[in-house]
């Protein structure tokens, strides 16, 4: 049977989707002009600054070639940053979720203590100096993949996330199974991880795009460009062609329009298109995944 609806229902609705459409165009205009503006001459984004459309005589793929004049190093970074993103998100989703499973289940006796240490952490640092200095002569980060991927590796914060939204999981289910004669791995992995994929199609995306954008731990252990991840890599090129320019600049040498702005909405848009295809397989996790950890009436 069928509801009729009200006027102010209607109504209601009707602002609704207008305000969420106007949210929504806001949001992509933004992304548009970065698309546009990375195919349009220098010297128009510099006298006429960003346009909605590009016509033919503006029309430009010169900052494209630029950011991929090398392209073997570009598909180098693309293959170090897609392993280090893939390889991170995966062991951190299983440190975390696993932490966080252990440290919400009532009948483990220290969790209290133990939780307590882990938040310590986020209040209190050594120190970047200290943490360097043990991650490189004990560690011996430097030069080596694994230096992209371990620092990144565990959050408490996430940690947190993920044993707010277990301890809403009935503990009389864990008893069940082990009434059953399951052990605790497999009651982890057959029983609490299916019921739990909003937290890590979450918790996924939030790893995933923090390894995409780092660029910051590959500054610090990579100094041969082999290595270098996709980030620092257009960073790398990037800083090149300004100091081109301010030589130029200084000498009086002339080197051309050097595309410096068409240049950096390229390598936004190489940087962040491939991780813009992961939202939509997510999408649907999303609004479950923002009330994790929410306050249940």
């Amino acid at each position: 049977m069928k509801v009729k609806k009200g006027k102010d229902v209607i109504a209601f609705n009707i602002m609704a989707y207008i305000l969420v459409g106007i949210f929504a165009i806001a949001c992509v205009i933004p992304f548009y002009l970065i698309l546009v503006g990375s195919i349009t001459k220098e010297n128009i984004i510099v006298t006429v600054g960003y346009q909605f459309f590009v016509t033919a005589r503006e029309f430009s793929l010169e900052a494209y070639g630029m950011a991929l004049k090398s392209p073997e190093s570009i598909l180098s970074a693309y293959g170090v940053t897609i392993f280090a993103t893939v390889a991170g998100t995966t062991l951190s989703l299983f440190f975390t979720t696993m932490t966080g499973y252990v440290l919400s289940r009532p009948d483990f006796p220290w969790r209290n203590g133990v939780s307590f240490f882990f938040f310590f952490t986020t209040l209190f640092s050594g120190g970047l100096v200290p943490w360097y200095l043990l991650c490189t002569k004990y560690f011996n980060f430097s030069n080596h993949i694994y230096s992209l991927i371990i620092p990144g590796l565990f959050s408490v914060w996430n940690m947190i996330i993920a044993k707010s939204f277990m301890k809403g999981i009935p503990f009389e289910m864990t008893e069940a199974a082990k009434i059953d004669g399951a052990g605790d791995f497999y009651i982890f992995y057959k029983v609490i991880l299916p019921m739990t994929k909003p937290l890590i199609a979450t918790l996924a995306l939030f790893v995933a795009l923090a390894y995409w954008n780092d660029w910051y731990n590959c500054m610090l252990f990579m100094s041969t460009s082999d290595n270098w991840n996709l980030q620092y890599t257009l960073q790398n090129i990037l800083n090149s062609t300004n100091a081109l320019k301010r030589i130029a600049a200084q000498t009086g040498m002339q080197v051309g329009q050097l595309p410096s702005e068409g240049l950096k909405l390229a390598m936004t848009v190489i940087a962040t298109g491939p991780i813009v295809l992961l939202y939509p397989f997510l999408q649907k996790y999303f609004v479950k995944g923002l009330t994790i950890g929410a306050v249940k009436g």
